[in-house]
Parts: C-alpha cells; sequence; structure tokens
C-alpha cells in the first residue's frame, strides 16, 4: 500500500469530535438573527433567554433532574473546577479531605494538587490492571474531615467505566457530596440524576457532536458551592460571564440526540469496534487491550502494540490518513506512559506502545479494514525499526 492510496479516517472521537448537521442547524440563528445578551431587558435580550432556559430544560430532562441544578459552562474543564474548587472552598469549615483517583482527567487532577497547595489534603486511589476504582477503598479511605469525592465516570483514555453507583451511595451513606466527571460517558451511558446518589456531574458538548467551548455542570439542590468565576449574577449567581447562547443551543440539542441515539449508536459502534479487536487479534501477533475487557465505554479500543513506540506509530498512521491518540489529547507530545496506563501497573514498553483509537457516528466498516490494512503493514515495519536502534 502506498501513501497515494491513502483515505481520511478519523479515529479520534475521544478527544472530539464533528458538529453533527443538525446541531448546526438549531445554533445558526443564535449568531445573527437572535443575537440579543439573555441579561438585557429588552426583547432581543429575551428571546435570547428564552432559549438558554430551553436549552437548560431539555438537559433537565435527559439528566432526570432540576432546570435550577443545570450550570453552563465553558466545558468539562470549567465543570471540573467549579465542582471540586467550588465545593472545597464553600466546605472549608467543615474540613479539609478530597478523595479522587489515579486516573483522573487532568482536570480534576491539576485542581486537586492546587488545592493541596492551599492546605487541603488529597487522597489519590489507585486502580485495578482494569483501571477501575474499587468502591471498599473509596469507603476506607473517608475521614471525618473527608469533604467531597470525585471519581471519573468513564475513563478518556481506556475507556473503563466505574461503579459510581456504589461509590455514590458509600458517600451518600457518610452526607459527603460526589462529583463525577462524565465527560466520556455522558450520551453513551445511561444518566438518571432522579436514581443515582450524584450530587455534581461534569458534561461537555463537545464529545457529543456538539460545539466546542461550551459545557454543563449538574449541581444537585443543597450542595455547598462557591463560584470560581465572579462577575454579574448569571446562572443562579454560580458562574458569571455572558452566555454562549449559540453553543448552549447547540449543547442542548446534541445531547437530545445522543440520548435518542444512545441505543442504536452503542449497539453499531460496539459492533464495528468488537469487529475492529477481533481482526487486530487475528491479523497482528502480540496485541494486547488496556482497559475493562467488557466494562467499557463501547466506542473506545485502547490497544498495546509491544516492541513498537506509541508516538511513531501514530505519525506512520497519520501518513495514512488515519487519526487516533496514543493516550488523551491532553497527553499528546509526551514519550512517558500515560498517568492511567502508568496507574493500571503497566510495564514501559506496554504502556509506550499504547494506541486509542474511538470510534464514532461517521465511522464505517471501509474506514476500520482500511485502518487495519494499514496497521498490518506499519507495525511489522515499526517493531522491526525499534529491535534496530541502539
Amino acid at each position: 500500500m502506498h501513501a497515494a492510496q491513502k483515505r481520511q479516517v478519523y479515529l479520534d472521537y475521544s478527544a472530539t469530535t464533528p458538529v453533527d448537521q443538525r446541531v448546526l442547524d438549531a445554533m445558526l440563528p443564535y449568531f445573527r438573527e437572535t443575537f440579543g445578551n439573555p441579561s438585557s431587558a429588552h426583547r432581543y435580550g429575551k428571546a435570547a433567554q428564552q432559549a438558554v432556559e430551553a436549552a437548560r430544560q431539555t438537559l433537565a430532562r435527559l439528566l432526570h433532574c432540576r432546570e435550577s441544578e443545570i450550570v453552563f459552562t465553558s466545558g468539562g474543564t470549567e465543570s471540573d473546577n467549579l465542582a471540586i474548587r467550588g465545593v472545597a472552598h464553600a466546605s472549608r469549615d467543615k474540613g479539609n479531605h478530597i478523595i479522587t483517583s489515579q486516573v483522573e482527567h487532568a482536570a480534576v487532577l491539576k485542581t486537586c494538587r492546587l488545592l493541596e497547595k492551599e492546605g487541603f489534603a488529597v487522597t489519590y486511589l489507585p486502580v485495578d490492571s482494569h483501571g477501575r476504582v474499587d468502591p471498599d477503598l473509596v469507603a476506607g479511605a473517608i475521614r471525618k474531615e473527608t469533604i467531597l469525592i470525585s471519581i471519573i465516570h468513564g475513563n478518556n483514555e481506556v475507556g473503563t467505566i466505574n461503579p459510581i453507583q456504589e461509590i455514590g451511595a458509600i458517600a451518600r451513606q457518610h452526607g459527603i457530596p460526589f462529583h463525577t466527571d462524565a465527560v466520556q460517558s455522558f450520551g453513551k451511558v445511561p444518566l438518571n440524576l432522579e436514581e443515582m446518589p450524584i450530587d455534581l456531574l461534569s458534561l461537555s458538548s463537545h464529545k457529543i457532536y456538539g460545539p466546542k467551548g461550551v459545557g454543563a455542570l449538574f449541581i444537585r439542590r443543597g450542595t455547598p458551592i462557591q463560584p470560581i468565576l465572579t462577575g454579574g449574577g448569571h446562572e443562579m449567581g454560580k458562574r458569571a460571564g455572558t452566555h454562549n447562547v449559540p453553543g448552549i443551543v447547540g449543547l442542548a440539542r446534541a445531547a437530545e440526540i445522543m440520548i435518542t441515539e444512545m441505543a442504536s449508536e452503542r449497539r453499531e459502534i460496539g459492533a464495528l469496534r468488537d469487529y475492529f479487536w477481533e481482526q487486530l487479534r487475528k491479523r497482528i501477533d502480540n496485541v494486547v487491550l488496556n482497559g475493562h475487557p467488557e466494562n467499557r465505554l463501547y466506542h473506545n479500543l485502547n490497544v498495546s502494540f509491544p516492541g513498537c513506540d506509541g508516538e511513531a506509530l501514530l505519525m506512520a498512521l497519520d501518513m495514512f490518513g488515519i487519526a487516533v491518540s496514543t493516550g488523551s489529547a491532553c497527553q499528546s507530545g509526551s514519550v512517558e506512559p500515560s498517568h492511567v496506563l502508568k496507574a493500571m501497573g503497566l510495564e514501559n514498553d506496554r504502556g509506550t506502545s499504547a494506541l486509542r483509537f474511538t470510534l464514532g457516528r461517521y465511522t464505517t466498516r471501509e474506514d476500520i479494514d482500511y485502518t487495519l490494512e494499514v496497521l498490518e503493514q506499519v507495525v511489522p515495519q515499526q517493531r522491526q525499526a525499534q529491535r534496530k536502534r541502539p
């Protein structure tokens, strides 16, 4: 196969997704016709405000929560920051201890590290070889001064789904607010906040075929929280800043489509992902799956190719028009195994040879077959090149 034969194949849907045409159509009027500031008292402002509130209503309906419990943000990172800093600073009089895991997104880990510099104590729980957090370890880490537990729902790198129902129940039993980063799982795994013991939940639009730069944080009524952005009284005083109206409209429409099509996408994309893995094992020697074999996000396939360098493999695939990731998008450029793979106890070769393939709405069987053909060619080449290195 020659580079001239290449097609464009995007297998990095966990990094970001293309905006769905139906989402774009819903957003367009709010750039020009209905362009008012939702905080303005005149008709332009009121029309924009109605759009924001309709979007809030949609998200509340999809998540089974109150409209007043949805706060719009600029994305997953801000939602995680608001949840963790917001609760920590609001609960300082009650205690200073936070429990999280070693496999969280950087938006959680770096926020916790900064809070440590402010005098907070943080327990970073280990995970098993599949990247799963044991609820018993959460229970064992609780102290009288624990004020927050934050555990990711679906891992962004290896796709492992954590037992958040059990972890949330433990938190509730002790009266501790429980936050989960559901940026990767929202729209892929059913979430009913009326029934689930979750107090704060982060989600992001650009992971679900919506625009970048917008997200939301569910904050259960009664959860202590202090804003991290101050200014006007936007978002019920929890998040200051002029609303990104087209973005918010796009987020709600994207969420609606994801939830409506969840069962069919899970079936179709999941079957394609399983076919990909089955064929990979047949065609290439010594490939290893990372993450939980069953309890994982249906679109995620994280695989190690021992004897290869992950970054070199990524670049080789890119030359054939195939886009993948070596970990989370935020880790790009790093030659160390990702913190998630390290926490799972993977030996260095398996960690540095890992690639994350994430499939999506527009992935075809032809895309997967082409990727398999390219991998059959480049993996042995890369292994040979690595063996020759001094």
